[in-house]
């Protein structure tokens, strides 16, 4: 049987890192973070990373693992948060994975494999020269050959997974149609009990949202932008696309107001709730907790330890 671990979840502003926390004091728990931006050093401030006094003593993981500069695949976070995980169990703690990226949470729970990259090796190079050099178009012709279903869930703009794919083809001589279908036949890692937070109404999630993005400017999030800026992160990389910071870019060099910058916050952070949403609904195993537009963390806790008695912890 597979060990059993806690998984916190919903969209953002949804109130996790103070759910996880809790529970975490209240069962011997440490938080393992599930979040694609609170990844990165000096990115705090706009990923909502939790301070030292919203944590309360209880130990994170997967927070400042990386540089604001490297390109941090799902790949690299399911290794690394599997050694995080394996090592709160080995001490008889309960592992509270915590964090709204769906597509972490479920590549580690599933015991899902990645395709091998050898970063030594010329061929993702030589790819993605062909790609500039032939157009999308081409490269994912020769893909349609090889491997049609994914061919036919791509752009031709979209060079990042076309490479990947003749990537992947090339150097295991598997498509990666055929190594997700073996992936997904592989029993899971965890037994996962899953605790999604959401809103009854989505204008309270809105209104949360704006008031989040509020606190966030206060905050001084257009320096943090600023500093990383300076400090050389180039205003293209994958981190500096997050929520928060892409759209301050333009306010830091002058080319935006800072209104217009944290109105568009606002406008791109709801418009990834609610994907988030339709994401974590479809697991119809997970326990939804719903905020009223009062918000009642007293009951919601009571629910929640509840559940956790009923799945054994």
């Amino acid at each position: 049987m597979p060990p059993k671990i806690l998984v916190i979840t919903g969209p953002t502003a949804s109130g996790k890192t103070a759910l996880a926390v809790e529970l975490a004091k209240r069962h011997n728990g440490e938080v393992v973070s599930a979040d694609s931006m609170q990844i990165y050093r000096r990115m705090d401030i706009g990923t909502a990373k939790p301070t030292e006094t919203e944590k309360q003593g209880v130990p994170h993981h997967m927070l400042d693992v990386a540089e604001p500069e490297e390109d941090f695949s799902v790949a690299r976070y399911v290794e690394m948060a599997a050694d995080c995980v394996e090592d709160v169990l080995s001490r008889g703690k309960l592992p509270i994975l915590a964090g709204g990226t769906g597509l972490y949470i479920d590549s580690l729970l599933s015991g899902r494999t990645f395709a091998a990259f050898d970063g030594s090796s010329p061929i993702r190079g030589e790819l993605e020269e062909r790609y500039a050099r032939e157009g999308g178009q081409a490269l994912l012709n020769e893909l349609a050959g090889i491997d049609p279903e994914t061919a036919a869930r791509l752009h031709p703009n979209d060079g990042k997974r076309i490479v990947r794919a003749l990537e992947v083809w090339l150097t295991t001589g598997k498509t990666i149609t055929r190594h997700n279908e073996e992936t997904r036949a592989l029993p899971p890692r965890y037994d996962a009990l899953t605790l999604t937070l959401d809103f009854e109404r989505r204008e309270d999630m809105w209104d949360r949202i704006d008031r989040r993005v509020d606190r966030m400017m206060a905050d001084g999030l257009e320096a943090e932008v600023r500093a990383l800026l300076d400090s050389g992160v180039p205003r293209r990389c994958t981190a500096m696309q997050a929520i928060g910071y892409k759209e301050l870019v333009p306010v830091v060099s002058g080319e935006l107001g800072v209104a217009e910058g944290a109105a568009q916050i606002k406008l791109r952070s709801r418009q990834y709730a609610k994907r988030q949403r339709t994401w974590f609904r479809r697991n119809p195993e997970a326990k939804r907790l719903l905020w009223s537009a009062a918000p009642n963390f007293t009951e919601v806790l009571q629910r929640s330890t509840a559940y956790l008695e009923e799945f054994g912890i």
